[in-house]
């Protein structure tokens, strides 16, 4: 388990200024991603403030030195999956040289001042990319109160399968759709069976849906397909992202059975472009929630005591909309949600566990969705089909407008932040996405 040290500072502050206070990328975050500055190609950066620190840029001007130097040098191409192979130890001592670069006092500061166009690039200015190389997708189905209510619109008297808390339920999903934020979001055609037909047709879908999931980035795995045991499966997890799960309920409700989701989840799946890490999140760890009494004690290759003490994330979660005609009023998003990642009934090193336990390999730049994240209530739903309780109920707007599902020019807004008293808040920077027409064939 990652242990807190001076990078994690309540007192520390950076010679950025635009980095003390802000609301994601203090001094304290420092997340890896991949970008292109205006005049250049995709790179690894670090984001701190309002800036992009460029790992490339600063590891040829010989801003790292000794084993910095070798953890800089994993992220000189276009992708992290290199620094994602190497063991994690590699990740933690880069992430330390950069915060001491960008520490007030830095003896690196002025350096890093008269080369900043080419080290330090406004974000704004930049272009962000899918920050590896994406080989596998597993979407999981690990928030609880997303498949009770879920199940209860198919199964009123026992919403949950018997086999729900006794294994993380998972299917693969599409990596090669996976996009980063901020996307246009295409609405997908499908068939449909309509409520009353018995002939299907093809559509697009009328009940386009946004799912809040965590994004699991993979590290360093089983590359001979080991299992890996619960009490190392978090040093398999490279970092973290908020991901949106884009889901066609109708195409769903017609091609699920009996082999799950296709069509209705491989449209697009909108990940924030910012690897937040383990080191990061360290003072964010938390126990994982006590099972209902009843539940079932999950198998010994699942079951971890310092796991279950400390494996989980405390994330505050929240889903904003902006409608078309809000964005021609010149009106802000409304936030229509919040939850917070402690809704996940199973963590991430269970995750990690189960899928290896059949000899499954996992490759660095692999990404695991949660699952929908929602709490108990309707105002914590992680989508639309159990907020709008899959349209029976809309969802009323301040602007007036109401929604049971998406409509076309709709703009939805991810957020995570982490918050805790003694430590500087973190966030994992927006996730939005618009949903733009269907093609006309």
């Amino acid at each position: 388990m990652t242990m807190l040290d001076r990078t994690h500072d309540v007192e520390l502050r950076s010679w950025l200024a635009s980095a003390n206070g802000h609301p994601d990328f203090p001094i304290q975050n420092l997340p890896l991603g991949v970008f292109s500055p205006p005049d250049g190609d995709p790179r690894v950066g670090v984001a701190i403030g309002d800036f992009i620190f460029d790992v490339r840029a600063a590891a040829l001007a010989g801003h790292f030195v000794g084993e910095a130097a070798v953890a800089a040098n994993l992220c000189l191409g276009a992708t992290l999956n290199e620094l994602m192979g190497a063991p994690p130890s590699m990740r933690k001592i880069l992430r330390a040289a950069i915060s001491s670069m960008l520490a007030v006092r830095s003896d690196a500061e002025a350096a890093i001042k008269r080369a900043k166009p080419r080290i330090l690039h406004d974000a704004a200015d930049c272009r962000m990319h899918l920050p590896a190389r994406i080989g596998g997708f597993t979407d999981f189905f690990a928030g609880v109160h997303h498949a009770v209510t879920a199940g209860r619109m198919l199964r009123p008297a026992s919403p949950l399968l018997p086999n729900y808390k006794h294994v993380p339920i998972a299917y693969n999903s599409r990596a090669s759709t996976i996009g980063v934020s901020p996307a246009r979001v295409r609405r997908p055609q499908g068939q449909i069976l309509q409520p009353g037909a018995t002939q299907p047709v093809k559509a697009p879908t009328e009940r386009f849906d946004y799912e809040f999931e965590l994004g699991v980035w993979i590290g360093r795995a089983n590359p001979d397909g080991e299992p890996i045991d619960i009490s190392r499966a978090g040093d398999a997890i490279f970092g973290y992202c908020t991901l949106n799960d884009w889901s066609s309920r109708d195409i769903q409700r017609w091609e699920a059975q009996p082999l799950g989701p296709f069509l209705a989840k491989s449209t697009a799946t909108t990940i924030s472009p910012w690897i937040i890490t383990p080191e990061a999140l360290a003072p964010f760890r938390a126990p994982q929630p006590k099972r209902d009494a009843g539940d079932p004690t999950p198998l010994p290759y699942l079951w971890d005591e310092p796991d279950q003490a400390n494996g989980a994330l405390a994330i505050d979660l929240e889903i904003l909309l902006r409608t078309l005609r809000m964005r021609e009023a010149n009106a802000p998003a409304e936030r229509i949600s919040a939850t917070d990642s402690l809704n996940l009934y199973w963590t991430p090193a269970q995750l990690v566990a189960h899928h290896t336990v059949n000899g499954c390999v996992l490759n660095p730049g692999d990404i695991f969705g949660t699952g929908t994240i929602s709490g108990a209530e309707g105002d914590s739903a992680g989508c639309l089909l159990e907020h709008s309780l899959d349209g029976e109920k809309p969802l009323m707007l301040g602007s007036g407008e109401q929604r049971r599902y998406l409509e076309d020019g709709d703009e939805v807004t991810l957020r995570a932040h982490c918050r805790r008293k003694g430590f500087i808040s973190i966030g994992f920077g927006d996730n939005r996405g618009e949903v733009v027409p269907a093609a006309t064939q």
